[in-house]
């Protein structure tokens, strides 16, 4: 056995359960697959010369994680941490993952960082000092604890707003304050990281991807909107398309629409005027195709087609990037 590359439930210490407080870590039932392996690896007559693991942020500080390494060290692993996310790529999408590879003692790894978890990989230089990168941290804000998935209920009413406005600092417009509209410029701003518009589609139909008006009305206010120009985009979970908040940004393909216009009082309006307004953006959500391609799948990858939108969201949704699972092996086997 040359390579094992796992990945496991990971609600046990990450997304809601840690935003919430309720960490079932080693205690969940779901983890008993991966406590089998952490068992079962030290009594292995011949060892894999390399593992890799995948993760929520979160797992960092988990029991789990700390049995993990226990077992590495117990059975001579090497072993390297890390907190990616496609962007320090290039790539315009956020995803921030936690991976762990792992060797042999008598194979070295060709760069050192005991006791670090890198935030980059070894041959990039750090964020603070690349020119055009944004300020230091700003990369973690859309995977480590999303908001809670809002279903989009066909037969709700709309409604203008959310809970969030209790919120100490004052909302500018679209329920974002100052502060994060800054942060967004700055993301589209570090050039480099490519344009949203090199991975869109040109000749798909798009009628089906457009948001219906009840989805408009009803979620406006809480949608991540970015244009083809954008140099930035937040996960994309398994519930995009079928949920709203916190899966996803969607595409404003109507770039010569200000959005701050369309925003401006927009409250004061009847639902038709409401409507008449958003419309104007033409809002849609990526395809699974632009998704794929964001995630760094071959053109040649497709979806069998009785696999449903639904289930090609969800698989996607729980995918990985393929450009940064193929440079973790690059390290991993150099």
């Amino acid at each position: 056995m040359k390579c094992t590359n796992t990945t496991f439930p990971a609600h046990h210490c990450g997304q809601r359960q840690l935003r919430i407080g309720l960490q079932g870590d080693v205690s969940d039932p779901r983890t008993n697959s991966f406590l089998y392996i952490l068992d079962i690896l030290p009594r292995l007559l011949r060892l894999p010369k390399y593992i890799l693991l995948e993760n929520v942020k979160g797992f960092e500080t988990s029991s789990a994680r700390d049995k993990l390494v226990e077992t590495l060290k117990k059975c001579g692993f090497k072993y390297q941490e890390f907190l990616l996310s496609p962007t320090c790529l290039g790539i315009p999408n956020s995803r921030l993952r936690y991976f762990l590879i792992a060797k042999r003692q008598s194979e070295l790894f060709s760069f050192q960082a005991p006791g670090q978890i890198l935030e980059n990989f070894p041959d990039q230089e750090p964020k603070a000092s690349v020119k055009h990168r944004v300020t230091a941290g700003l990369e973690k804000e859309s995977c480590f604890m999303p908001p809670k998935e809002e279903y989009i209920d066909p037969n709700s009413g709309s409604d203008g707003g959310s809970g969030r406005c209790s919120e100490k600092e004052a909302f500018v417009f679209k329920l974002e304050t100052a502060k994060e509209m800054e942060k967004k410029q700055n993301q589209d701003s570090d050039l480099s990281i490519q344009m949203l518009k090199d991975f869109l589609e040109e000749d798909e139909e798009m009628s089906q991807y457009f948001l219906p008006p009840k989805a408009l009305l009803r979620y406006a206010f809480l949608l991540d909107i970015v244009t083809p120009s954008c140099r930035r985009s937040t996960c994309f979970t398994k519930g995009y398309g079928h949920y709203v908040e916190g899966t996803g940004s969607v595409l404003q393909t109507a770039e010569d629409v200000k959005l701050q216009s369309v925003f401006k009082s927009i409250e004061m309006l009847s639902e038709e005027e409401k409507l008449m307004k958003l419309s104007t953006l033409k809002l849609r959500y990526f395809t699974p195709r632009e998704i794929a391609n964001l995630h760094g799948f071959p053109p040649e990858f497709g979806f069998p087609d009785k696999i449903t939108m639904k289930q090609r969201y969800r698989l996607l949704g729980n995918s990985l990037n393929v450009h940064v699972v193929a440079k973790l092996i690059s390290l991993l086997t150099g």
